[in-house]
Parts: C-alpha cells; structure tokens; sequence
C-alpha cells in the first residue's frame, strides 16, 4: 500500500519560482516558506516583485518556474508523474476560495450590498447554505466594526468602510491564508488606521496572513517575519528586530535609510 504524503507543515511554501513578462524577469527564482499562524510582511521598492509573488500565490499569476503549496497543495496544478498540469478554471477558483485575497484597490461589486458582496463567494464558490452564509456574514461586518452598513452599496461607503468589507468578505471563505496586497495604499492617511486595526486583530486571533505593505511601522509591529525584496528576489528576512535594527545586506540597509 502506497503511503499517504504527509501534510506540509507549512501553510505556504514557495520554491524556486520565477515569472517574466516578456522579457521582464520580475521574479528571478524566489523561495519562501510561512508556518501555520504566522504573520509574513514583504517590503521592497517598487518594481521588486512584491505583488506580483503575492499574486502567485493564488494562481492570479501563473509561474513560469517553480512551485506554490498552500496547506501542502500545489496551487494551480497537479503533478502526474514527473509532469504538472493546469487546473481547470472550475478547479483553480475552488482552489482561490480557500485563500483569502484583498487588494489595494476594495474590488467590491458596485452593484451589491456589503452583505451580498460578503455572502457571494462561499455561495457560489463553495456551495454552502445560504442562511447559514448570511449570519456568518453579519457576525464579520460587526467584527470589522461595520454592522449598520450591511445593506450599503458601496459607493455609500469611504475607502477604509470598502476594505474592511474586503476583509470580512476574505474572511467568509474561511480561508487557510489571508494576502494583502498593500492594502492601505488607496486610502486617505486618516482612513488607514482602522484597517490596520482589523488586520491586528486577525493577527492577535491567530490567522496566517502575507501581506505586501510599506507602512514599515505598521510592519514592525505586526509581523513575525519581514521579508525584504529587491529586483525580483528575496534579498533578507528576519524577525523585526532582526531586519528593521540590524540589516546585514546592503540594499536592505540602503532601502530602510529611505523609508526609516
């Protein structure tokens, strides 16, 4: 009897990959590993690869190189052999709705209230029953101090209300992981600080977050880990103290004189 793999213990694993659009090479061979509970913070100039990582890591970006586990599953893929095949699209999106997502920029559908937007995916994507969906949902927009604004549309809400709505809307997958991509990057300075406040609180309870940000004192505070990025690879990583106090590499050091 063949025996069944082992689960990984990580909750994601990234190895050797790499990405090029056309003849950009964006990310030039990139391992990664977060453990289950971790909170993973990625800074970086603009231009490093960042996003576009985080973006491979729920299949967004095809890699072109290399592999993503989530949980100890190949993401996007199956391996037959010594060979990977594509998912089908059904597949992959059944794959994203185990992974949390929240981009800079709220992607809310305009034409649905906060609940509908919360309740859609782990309906639709996840088949499960719609009344258990919905009190689920309100439960998370109380968490994310939101519940008065259930059936609001979205244009009736600020820049901070839409992301803590993408928040709870991330969270309603019940996700194994949690991405952010720079989420406090769209909104006005006096708006960021109630989004970092739900992300703290996701961290205090417990969830696997990577998120790409460069509030660096936001970074600080939050992460277990920091990984800084340049030119499409993984330069150093570390604790806070490690990386923020006493960077050993050049660019790190260079980079944090800038943003420090």
């Amino acid at each position: 009897m063949t025996a069944l793999p082992e689960k990984s213990e990580f909750a994601v694993e990234v190895r050797g990959v790499h990405k090029s659009f056309g003849a950009n090479e964006v990310l030039k061979g990139v391992d990664l590993v977060v453990r289950p509970g971790e909170v993973t913070v990625i800074i970086g100039p603009s231009g490093s690869g960042k996003s576009t990582l985080l973006r491979s890591l729920n299949h967004l970006e095809k890699v072109d190189k290399g592999t993503v586990r989530v949980d100890g599953d190949l993401v996007g893929y199956r391996r037959k052999g010594d060979k990977l095949h594509e998912l089908s699209n059904k597949e992959i999106l059944r794959q994203r709705s185990q992974i949390g997502f929240v981009f800079q920029n709220f992607n809310l559908f305009p034409h649905l209230t906060a609940l509908e937007n919360i309740i859609e995916a782990p309906i639709s994507a996840q088949k499960r029953d719609r009344a258990e969906v919905e009190i689920e949902a309100k439960e998370l927009l109380e968490r994310v101090g939101l519940a008065d604004k259930a059936h609001d549309y979205p244009r009736r809400l600020s820049g901070g209300q839409q992301q803590r709505v993408a928040i709870a809307r991330a969270l309603a997958l019940r996700p194994k992981v949690i991405l952010f991509d720079e989420p406090t990057s769209a909104l006005d300075p006096e708006l960021v600080g109630e989004v970092l406040e739900v992300i703290r609180g996701l961290a205090r309870d417990g969830a696997t977050l990577v998120i790409v940000t460069h509030e660096v004192g936001f970074a600080r505070e939050i992460a277990d880990t920091i990984v800084f990025m340049d030119d499409g690879l993984i330069v150093e990583q570390g604790t806070p103290t490690q990386l923020l106090d006493s960077p050993t590499e050049e660019r790190t050091k260079a980079f944090l004189a800038h943003v420090l």
